[in-house]
């Protein structure tokens, strides 16, 4: 099951709190195979920062919080925007913080590349809620009760071109559906505009990268990009390659959207491709009929 790729929660947060993170836990490898490293006395402390970015540099507008079910676990369905930084899915953290407060868990699936190329950042992210994307830590999240976070789209999602901003593209990456499925959890889609406006996509060359790396150019830090984008933003003008970029100030709009139930949950449905094709575009319709609307409301205001 691949899924989100990136650092679950910003690389502000992350500078800010490394140092005493690894304090606090000097006796865990902080790899995202343990729910127990998830820690709110580092969420308390990153929260001021965030607040900052939310309410000035952001000035993020949000709605919706309010479907979230209570008293079951549920799954968090996003797309990416905005780069590596994803500065959306930091700014709904926020939110989620100051709704139900830093004890109440949420975890983040992200990908284990990010422990192999930014090792401090990927701890820094395990100690307010990143973990390994594999099916075992989703299960023993929603086991737990508590809920999670997914982005299925990826890196690609994450660098999808400037064009497509306003369109909810998970790669085809279908084992969220399945995994809501098995579990029997709702999902709840989380969409955003705004983000994916700090930088311009051009396109991606990771085909013809794909080629030249066949032929013997080594990948950096030797792991598959996955992407190869070709984009503008800061600092560096023209960038080549999934670099991070610093956004620029934007405003950001979030909506939670109403929970979707399939109607079948189980074994058999999970034997049911045709099902499981069928709630997969399900969810991405229903998200992308509401991220139009949100695009339309955030043009009135």
């Amino acid at each position: 099951m691949r899924m989100n790729p990136t650092a679950l929660f910003s690389l502000f947060a992350a500078v800010k709190t490394a140092r005493e993170g690894y304090a606090t836990r000097s006796m865990r490898s902080l790899d995202g195979w343990s729910l127990e490293d998830r820690d709110p006395v580092v969420l308390q402390k990153t929260m001021p920062l965030m607040r900052w970015f939310y309410e000035h540099y952001f000035q993020v507008s949000t709605d919706g919080w309010e479907q979230i079910p209570t008293g079951e676990a549920v799954m968090f369905v996003g797309s990416h925007n905005g780069g590596l930084p994803t500065p959306d899915l930091h700014m709904m953290l926020y939110d989620w913080c100051r709704r139900f407060g830093v004890e109440k868990p949420l975890y983040g699936l992200m990908s284990p590349k990010m422990w192999d190329v930014f090792p401090t950042v990927a701890r820094s992210a395990t100690q307010v809620g990143a973990v390994q994307a594999h099916p075992k830590m989703a299960i023993a999240a929603l086991n737990k009760g508590a809920n999670i976070v997914v982005y299925p789209g990826g890196m690609q999602d994450v660098f999808r071109p400037y064009h497509q901003r306003h369109q909810i593209y998970f790669h085809q990456r279908k084992g969220f559906i399945k995994l809501a499925i098995k579990k029997g959890v709702p999902i709840v889609p989380m969409i955003s505009c705004g983000a994916h406006s700090t930088f311009v996509v051009l396109a991606d060359i990771y085909p013809q990268m794909k080629v030249l790396h066949e032929l013997g150019m080594p990948w950096a830090f030797g792991i598959d990009p996955e992407v190869f984008p070709i984009y503008l933003g800061l600092p560096w003008g023209l960038s080549v390659g999934p670099l991070p970029h610093i956004p620029p100030p934007t405003k950001i709009h979030t909506r939670i959207c109403e929970p979707i139930r399939f109607d079948r949950y189980g074994g058999k449905a999970l034997q049911d491709s045709h099902y499981i094709d069928a709630c997969f575009e399900k969810v991405r319709s229903q998200m992308q009929r509401a991220l139009d609307q949100l695009v339309r409301d955030s043009l009135r205001r």
